[in-house]
């Protein structure tokens, strides 16, 4: 029987040769990508973005699904070979929307990238009734995924690659109470809760998938300077981060364990391309390898030295129940068959 990441069992570094300091251009190095189609949720800004311009540039043809067309028109312009389609994560219609044109088109998908999320936003609800950072960061994955299965399984060798966080070590799922409906709203464990959330649905879709050609991924892509991620942070929450100091200026050892934007694309790159990865999945990543499982409590307030990946995040317990909840919350019955 083929070992599963249960627990992080395969949470073992490959020695890929890269590190934080890697870019998107290096990890993809000689790696021709002609003939494959992607699909990058939040393409059209920040890591997402030079995700989109990497893949496009070793042959994919990427299609980057956006909220507003006319600021990814812009963003986009000068990088050939992306298709732009409308889609907001927050309402389920425009997912199914857009999976069903993408369906119709007849294309097989050989790499979906879940790279859209938020941060560190005051509670919002999503039409469900869903936190929006549950619903964004984690429950939208499910549901395009699962929406968009027959594509995936088409391809005969695909990849989905989910962008996670560090930030899974402030908090394991809650499944009492995942929607701050009887405890009080923490911005901070929201985020976290989301991020452990799409670990487990990495770990569990692998395990589903990978007999049919699909093996899937997540990642923490690093503290990154020059995104649009936490823009809606207020100073104060910065300040209770350890990010700004009191006069509201990043503090200067910050900055310095900052990572660019290729260089924040890197481990999405390494996950989607990568051939060492032909025969492994469910695993959790980071600075483009396969990270370490930490038991103990590591999490940095920063999240700058938070390393390696929660064991509470690769449980197969809780990534089975996690896969029935969502099918609850989206109506969708996610047969991987």
């Amino acid at each position: 029987m083929e070992k599963t990441n249960n627990h992080g069992a395969l949470q073992q570094p490959l020695g890929s040769g890269f590190s934080a300091a890697s870019t998107a251009e290096e990890v993809i190095g000689g790696i021709d990508l002609s003939g494959k189609v992607a699909i990058v949720t939040g393409g059209n800004t920040g890591i997402g973005m030079k995700t989109t311009q990497i893949l496009a540039a070793a042959g994919a043809t990427v299609i980057v699904p956006a909220r507003d067309l006319k600021k990814a028109r812009k963003n986009l312009a000068d990088i050939a070979g992306v298709e732009l389609e409308a889609m907001d994560l927050m309402e389920p219609a425009s997912i199914d929307a857009f999976a069903d044109r993408f369906l119709a088109s007849g294309r097989p998908l050989h790499l979906l990238i879940n790279n859209a999320g938020i941060m560190w936003v005051p509670l919002e609800r999503d039409l469900r009734g869903l936190e929006s950072q549950l619903a964004t960061n984690y429950l939208s994955q499910y549901h395009l995924t699962a929406r968009l299965w027959p594509a995936l399984k088409k391809a005969k060798g695909a990849r989905v690659v989910n962008v996670s966080s560090a930030g899974h070590h402030r908090s394991a799922f809650a499944f009492e109470d995942p929607n701050f409906l009887q405890r009080e709203y923490d911005t901070l464990e929201a985020y976290g809760q989301s991020k452990t959330a799409s670990n487990l649905f990495s770990l569990e879709l692998d395990n589903r998938a990978k007999q049919f050609h699909v093996r899937a991924y997540s990642l923490h892509p690093g503290s990154i300077y020059g995104t649009e991620l936490g823009r809606r942070a207020s100073v104060d929450l910065f300040k209770q981060m350890g990010f700004f100091d009191e006069e509201g200026n990043m503090r200067e050892e910050i900055v310095a364990g900052l990572k660019s934007i290729p260089q924040g694309a890197a481990t999405t790159v390494w996950c989607a391309t990568h051939p060492g990865l032909n025969d492994i999945g469910g695993v959790y990543c980071e600075d483009a390898d396969i990270a370490e499982l930490v038991q103990a409590d590591s999490f940095s307030n920063s999240g700058l030295e938070s390393r390696g990946v929660k064991a509470w995040s690769l449980d197969e317990v809780a990534a089975k129940r996690l896969w029935e909840l969502s099918a609850a919350w989206t109506g969708i019955d996610f047969n991987v068959r």
